[in-house]
Parts: structure tokens; C-alpha cells; sequence
């Protein structure tokens, strides 16, 4: 499945996700045959950077339009990475 890249951006500074709030995003993702990998929050704590799974952008911004979430930026992201640990440079990002 592709994954995806979103920026999130808040009007304010974001508090720490409860677990609560993180089963209810899990189960709407869930739904919509979606994963949510991890997130990075930015320094400001007005922005997160998402990684997903998903089949397509517009399942990400339906499960955030439900979850009354910003998907102000989806990225689809190439077959490789770059990681300095691995000789050559380039990983897959997924499969292999």
C-alpha cells in the first residue's frame, strides 16, 4: 500500500494525545482502510507530520474530515529511502 506523508497544521499549540483520542483516530482509520504509522510533532507544537498507509489521499482526508482533523499536506512517497546505515544509501520503504 502507498504511503503518504501529511502536515497537519493547528491554529494552537497541540496538548499530548490522550489514549482515548488514540483509539477513536485507530477505529476511524481502521474504517477507512487506513494506518497511521507515527507522527512527529514540531517544535512550536502547531504542526505534526503523519506517516500513513493508505490506497489513495482523498481516504486520508475523508477519515480527517470525520475525525475533524487538518490534512492541509498529503505527500505520496516514492519505493525508496535514504538511510546512511544501509550500504548504498537506498532501502525500500516497503516490501523487499
Amino acid at each position: 500500500m502507498p504511503l503518504y506523508l501529511i502536515e497537519r497544521n493547528f491554529a494552537e499549540q497541540l496538548s499530548v494525545l490522550t489514549p482515548d483520542a488514540a483509539t477513536a483516530i485507530t477505529q476511524v482509520n481502521a474504517d477507512a482502510g487506513i494506518q497511521w504509522l507515527f507522527s512527529f510533532l514540531s517544535a512550536d507544537k502547531k504542526k505534526t507530520y503523519c506517516l500513513y498507509e493508505a490506497p489513495n489521499p482523498e481516504t486520508i482526508r475523508d477519515a480527517a474530515r470525520k475525525l475533524n482533523l487538518p490534512a492541509d499536506v498529503i505527500v505520496e512517497l516514492g519505493d525508496q529511502r535514504v538511510n546512511p546505515a544501509v550500504p548504498g544509501f537506498y532501502a525500500p520503504t516497503r516490501g523487499a
